[in-house]
């Protein structure tokens, strides 16, 4: 079994795996169009978290992490990402192209929240979302600590990959950031 993470999976990882491999799937874009009404807000404040939608551009890629699951292992583990992804992702089954030519592409589980659900926030331009971050917090953390962490680890894990979204949305979290405190 192998899961991809391309949000909070790539720097805050609460299950075993085996081992895990850096690289991409194709044909999406990572957007904070999901509310988060469990992890990074509450039902009254939602914060915005990450899901992936399809991309026009069916080369266009998503960096993230592959994680292998030992089989024995694979049972407790969905169960967890289940529950930790209960706020309206569902899985799907793509293919993954890891970063190291030496490795062959393979299928994997990632999850996806999907317009249907009920907690899908649409798109929204890089400033309101940055309000809604900075404003926003839940039981596992403020919104924006989401967001710097996310960010910093994809810096890391794919140096050379410019996330414009991404990396835009930092920017202007940390400038409101930077404003609150001047305040």
């Amino acid at each position: 079994m192998w899961v991809f993470g391309y949000g909070s999976l790539v720097w805050k990882v609460d299950f075993k795996y085996e081992y895990k491999i850096v690289g991409y799937i194709k044909g999406y874009l990572r957007r904070f169009y999901q509310h988060s009404i469990d992890h990074r807000g509450t039902p009254d404040k939602p914060g915005r978290v990450v899901t992936l939608i399809p991309s026009d551009d069916i080369n266009s890629k998503v960096w993230g992490v592959a994680y292998k699951i030992k089989t024995e292992d694979a049972d407790q583990v969905t169960k967890h990402l289940d529950i930790r992804e209960k706020n309206g992702y569902t899985k799907k089954t793509v293919t993954f192209h890891p970063a190291d030519a030496s490795h062959e592409p393979f299928k994997l589980t990632l999850y996806v929240a999907t317009e249907e659900n009920e907690s899908y926030a649409g798109p929204a331009s890089i400033d309101e979302l940055a309000k809604q971050v900075i404003s926003c917090h839940g039981p596992s953390g403020s919104n924006k600590e989401y967001v710097y962490n996310l960010a910093t680890a994809m810096r890391q894990l794919a140096p050379d990959v410019e996330d414009c979204h991404l990396f835009a949305l930092e920017k202007a979290v940390k400038s409101l950031d930077t404003d609150c405190k001047k305040t």
